[in-house]
């Protein structure tokens, strides 16, 4: 078993959460902690896409440990794991763009 496989089974088993939430929490974990350390507005495309690489780069590795372990690929799976990753920074991203709930009231106290 490959260590991305590892350390998601630990987590799930420690944290007790369900694997498709797993893949929510690192994902707006991704999102949110990219826009703070690089100083990105959350309208901005750069944490969403962020949050894509890595939903696709571990779909790729899943896929790999898979074949590697010589178990059947479930491929409507791996469709599900990225679209449960990347569904709630999309939604984030489009309020931010569209509406003003993201914006501060450019008051200081």
């Amino acid at each position: 078993m490959s260590l991305l496989q590892t350390t998601k089974l630990w987590l799930v088993n420690h944290l007790h959460l369900a694997k498709d939430a797993l893949h929510i929490y690192v994902a707006l974990g991704l999102f949110f902690g990219s826009a703070l350390l690089f100083g990105w507005r959350l309208r901005s495309w750069k944490p969403w896409l962020v949050v894509a690489v890595a939903a696709v780069l571990g779909e790729i590795w899943d896929i790999r440990d898979r074949y590697t372990d010589g178990i059947a690929q479930n491929f409507g799976a791996n469709f599900h794991d990225l679209w449960n990753t990347i569904f709630w920074p999309s939604v984030i991203l489009i309020l931010a763009r569209r509406t003003t709930l993201f914006q501060g009231s450019g008051r200081t106290r």
